[in-house]
């Protein structure tokens, strides 16, 4: 008999040749059968003894006889062995719509995963192969039922217009444009932020005074000049002692490890110095002078730790270059010139600075002035300064800058002293009211000082010195965890983190998680360094702020995993807008408390 795949193809060549009332067993069947392929090279030459007799010449009809020897010869080349195998029967536009046992059409594209199964050599046994093709046959009933139900049902002359839908907020929808509820939300947003704003002028009037700002950063109200500048100045010391020695180590008059002590030495001294003396000299500074020294000192400790250590991975380099061969000795004069490397240079290539060219105070000043905590021999630059672009950035400096302090001085330095008596008191419903009041005032000048940092200042300095990586923050406002918000909203701390901090400590040893917690437990004494040293009040709520990020980052990933990323990105919000700030808001209210609470007895507080 002949192989049934062939009567299909028969039937979809020429419908006249073969039997319309033949059943065409399943594709399936046919082609697992191992003895398919001699058949089907066989098929033209062996005689079917059902159609004629032995020893009688086949006759051609006299209409059919024509086509019929053309359709074999088609049939001959469609047939070869390399057509048999499952992928190209799968995917033979004549073998799309088959027949099962019962002449039901059968689409072979519902059988592609089980026929990639059993091409991968992952072939399932037979109960799995029928089960897997009633399940996937009923699927398609099913669905040929609900078509067939659905024109019936369009085909009826009431004009029906219903048909099955889920509503919008429904998450099987997938409705996903809620723009104008946005666009609503902002808008009820200003109108909510206009009306506080009315309210805040109608109880306390205009309070916002440029006079007061400049005694109260200047420190002309404290009595004893501009020491916060003075301060500043001096740290210049401390900056030509750390090049002093790396050059030291460079011409090797001082032995490594010598040069690494005076060098810890000298920046824990450096950053320990604010905290000396603005404690033993709190009323020669103001709040705003020793913030502004501490936060100095913070930024020169973290870019001379970058300096001496880049030095170091240089310096190493360095010597294991030039192992084998004798090391050229180097003068205090040809360091002066930077002529170490100055053989022949190809014009075409950009001149980089190789170490120890780079160990100049021009060098130096301008690594201490670059938008950056990281230290590299050579920075990418820009080739010239955009005008209109810089011009842009220093307006928004000024703007910025009087945006906050006008928020400052007129929302909340009254919620401030409104939430004295309260937190006098303990009475906790009315300070949680306070606090609360705080936040919107607090986090409005904490966005408003991550622009003018991150965005306007830094690209302004970077304009000015042609640096050109300016990746100062990501998109930390779509973050779904504390972990990514940590490491997109300050790039360049999290740089120096990653590079001085925690790769380091990972080569020493200590698994990721140690050298994240050592990360953490580094930026909380820092955030206490500038908290508290300013305001005088020796606390741990900065530090403990901080430590609990660890848990709650475990917290928000747990919550991202479960409940998705949007529930994710929420708990970061509600972190910033009602923890880091409140945290701050409660130390200026203990530096009120503790600083001027004989001036405020006489205030009313029930407003």
């Amino acid at each position: 008999m002949r192989v049934h795949i062939f009567d299909q193809w028969l039937y979809n060549l020429d419908p006249g040749i073969a039997s319309r009332t033949k059943k065409i067993q399943h594709f399936r069947n046919v082609a697992s059968s191992p003895s398919n392929r001699k058949k089907t090279s066989t098929m033209t030459t062996n005689k079917d003894p059902q159609d004629k007799e032995p020893g009688k010449a086949e006759q051609p009809t006299k209409n059919g006889g024509s086509s019929g020897v053309g359709i074999m010869k088609r049939l001959r080349r469609s047939a070869s062995a390399t057509e048999h195998n499952l992928s190209s029967l799968r995917n033979r536009k004549s073998t799309q719509n088959l027949f099962d046992q019962h002449g039901n059409p059968i689409d072979l594209r519902q059988y592609r995963k089980v026929l990639d199964k059993d091409e991968n050599g992952n072939g399932t046994n037979g109960s799995e192969k029928k089960l897997r093709y009633r399940r996937t046959q009923s699927v398609t009933r099913a669905e040929e039922i609900s078509n067939k139900e659905e024109k019936q049902r369009r085909a009826q002359p009431g004009r029906p217009i219903h048909q099955p839908r889920d509503s919008l907020f429904s998450w099987s929808s997938g409705f996903t444009n809620f723009s104008g509820l946005v666009n609503w939300g902002f808008l009820l947003l200003c109108i909510g932020g206009l009306r506080l704003g009315l309210e805040n002028l109608l109880k306390y009037g205009i309070r916002i005074n440029p006079l007061d700002w400049f005694f109260f950063i200047s420190g002309h109200n404290e009595g004893e000049g501009h020491n916060a500048l003075i301060l500043c100045i001096y740290s210049l010391v401390h900056i030509s002692l750390c090049l002093a020695v790396e050059k030291g180590l460079a011409m090797e008059i001082i032995a490594e490890g010598l040069g690494l002590f005076i060098q810890i030495v000298n920046i824990v001294v450096l950053v320990c110095l604010p905290v000396v003396t603005i404690h033993l000299k709190g009323h020669a500074f103001s709040l705003m002078g020793a913030s502004t020294v501490c936060f100095f000192y913070s930024v020169l400790f973290l870019k001379l730790w970058s300096y001496v250590q880049t030095n170091m991975w240089c310096r190493q380099t360095y010597y294991q270059k030039n192992s084998r061969e004798r090391r050229p000795s180097i003068t205090l004069a040809e360091l002066k010139k930077g002529v170490l490397n100055g053989g022949e240079e190809d014009e075409d290539v950009s001149k980089l600075v190789q170490y120890p060219d780079n160990l100049t105070y021009k060098d130096l000043l301008y690594f201490l002035c670059a938008p950056t905590l990281c230290y590299e021999l050579n920075f990418p630059r820009t080739s010239r300064v955009r005008k209109r672009f810089l011009l842009k950035r220093l307006l928004e400096v000024v703007i910025g800058v009087n945006v906050v302090m006008a928020l400052f001085q007129q929302w909340i330095i009254p919620s401030v002293r409104n939430s004295l008596i309260p937190f006098s008191n303990m009475d906790v419903a009315l300070a949680t009211e306070r606090l609360l009041k705080l936040a919107l005032p607090n986090h409005l000048c904490w966005l408003c000082f991550f622009y003018l940092l991150f965005h306007s200042f830094l690209n302004a300095v970077g304009e000015l010195l042609n640096f050109a990586d300016r990746n100062f923050y990501c998109d930390w406002w779509n973050a779904n965890n504390i972990d990514t918000f940590w490491r997109t909203w300050n790039m360049p701390v999290h740089r120096w983190c990653v590079r001085h901090l925690y790769i380091p400590v990972v080569q020493m040893g200590y698994s990721s998680r140690q050298a994240s917690t050592i990360v953490f437990l580094f930026s909380a004494v820092f955030h206490e360094y500038l908290v508290s040293v300013p305001l005088q009040i020796y606390k741990i709520w900065a530090f403990m702020g901080m430590m609990g990020q660890i848990p709650l980052s475990a917290v928000s990933k747990s919550i991202e995993k479960k409940l998705g990323p949007r529930m994710g990105n929420i708990i970061v919000w509600a972190s910033i807008i009602l923890g880091q700030p409140l945290c701050i808001m409660a130390y200026y209210h203990d530096y009120v408390v503790q600083h001027f609470k004989n001036s405020l007895n006489g205030t009313d507080y029930s407003s």
